[in-house]
């Protein structure tokens, strides 16, 4: 028969369990058990503590003995996974352009195949683009050095142009491209306006009071050695996708693409450089609201391109003289194009072919290379039709999927 004491210290330990409980009961999920203080045992005492199913001391659990030789195993601490995230696992941010998947310091640049659209064997598809007769005048109004956080730098252009009121972008990676428009001098300009702008040479740094781009200004701290290209650099032309990039959407792989572009040319091996040409025509040029109603044309029963065409639009309303136009302000005659599209290649080069693409390399999603990535009904479905109806080649090594 217990005791009156071991009674009363198990109804006053039931009385504590019961009170957690009750206020923890409506605690998020994500939060953790109350901590206890580390009391350090008395030197020739060990201590072995274990819990009860509610995670509370149990009295009889304590006992005392001679303290032991104590080993410790820092190679099973270490492997212990790390405390879970307040996030959902199936909840997966964008990831930070340049870290898309861990990059091997030896990573070489991924391989293309070489096209021409001279001729009709020459990989760049069997639909010929409708072109402009003349292309769009563009401006680079602005440049500014954007660090990552995966230690790679990168220059953000900012453009204005003549046929529409958008401003589209081009991401540069590597210190050797630059826009014509903007290193351009200006009427009236003062050294500090040019910094301001981004038409500089080197870097900027507090107390810095000449561009290094005009005539005697530059200085040798403002100078830097800048690599020589050996090639055309590696080249993606993306459309804005703003449920993609921004908002998780499993319907497309459009976040991914640009994510995995950004990675490849930030590579040590991206010697050449690479840019992005950022073209504000959302859902492939239809705009945000009638690529909604497209989205709800595909949860009744649509593909992608059938969704367009109900909503009276083009399978694919975009256009790429701006993209062009855009190449040639930052001095690029050739590039390697990184697409899946082998009709865009032709529609990059221009009215008269001005900027020549000389290689398509495959944008291969990443799943499919086991390097992470995503798989979701939707998208299998959007990569489906892209492939049967557009036309699109999706590669592993070479191999057509």
């Amino acid at each position: 028969m217990p005791s009156p004491e071991t009674s009363s210290a198990e109804g006053a330990r039931g009385v504590s369990n019961q009170q957690r409980r009750e206020e923890t009961t409506d605690l998020p999920s994500f939060y953790s058990p109350r901590s206890r203080p580390n009391r350090e045992p008395e030197p020739g005492i060990a201590t072995h503590i274990d819990h009860d199913d509610d995670d509370e001391l149990s009295l009889s659990s304590l006992s005392l003995s001679p303290k032991p030789t104590i080993t410790s195993n820092t190679t099973e601490d270490a492997s212990r996974p790390p405390p879970p995230s307040l996030l959902s696992p199936a909840f997966t941010p964008p990831a930070t352009p340049g870290i898309a998947t861990p990059t091997p310091p030896a990573e070489q640049q991924p391989r293309g195949v070489p096209v021409d659209s001279s001729v009709p064997s020459g990989g760049c598809g069997s639909k010929r683009p409708k072109l402009l007769e003349t292309l769009p005048e563009v401006q680079c109004i602005v440049r500014a050095r954007i660090p990552t956080v995966s230690g790679t730098e990168m220059f953000l252009h900012l453009y204005t142009n003549n046929v529409d009121n958008k401003e589209h972008l081009a991401i540069v990676f590597g210190p050797h491209i630059r826009s014509k428009s903007l290193d351009a001098p200006r009427e009236g300009e003062t050294e500090m306006d040019r910094m301001v702008r981004g038409a500089y040479t080197g870097r900027l740094y507090p107390g810095r009071t000449r561009s290094g781009m005009l005539s005697g200004s530059s200085s040798a701290e403002e100078e830097e050695a800048i690599p020589s290209p050996n090639g055309p650099p590696l080249v993606r032309i993306h459309s804005e996708c703003y449920t993609g990039e921004t908002a998780w959407s499993a319907r497309c792989d459009c976040g991914e693409q640009l994510d995995e572009a950004a990675r490849l040319m930030s590579l040590p091996s991206a010697v050449n450089g690479g840019i992005v040409i950022y073209l504000r025509q959302e859902g492939r040029g239809i705009g945000l609201g009638e690529k909604l109603k497209a989205y709800n044309l595909q949860d009744l029963g649509s593909d992608t391109v059938e969704a367009n065409l109900l909503l009276r639009h083009p399978a694919d309303a975009r256009s790429y003289g701006l993209a062009t136009a855009m190449l040639l302000d930052l001095g690029q005659t050739e590039v390697r194009l990184l697409t899946n599209n082998p009709d865009k290649i032709r529609a990059v080069e221009g009215p008269n072919r001005e900027v020549r693409v000389t290689e398509r390399v495959a944008m291969v999603p990443l799943s499919w290379k086991g390097k992470g990535g995503f798989r979701s009904r939707e998208v299998e479905g959007y990569l489906k039709t892209k492939i049967e109806k557009m036309g699109h080649m999706l590669d592993m090594g070479g191999i057509p999927r």
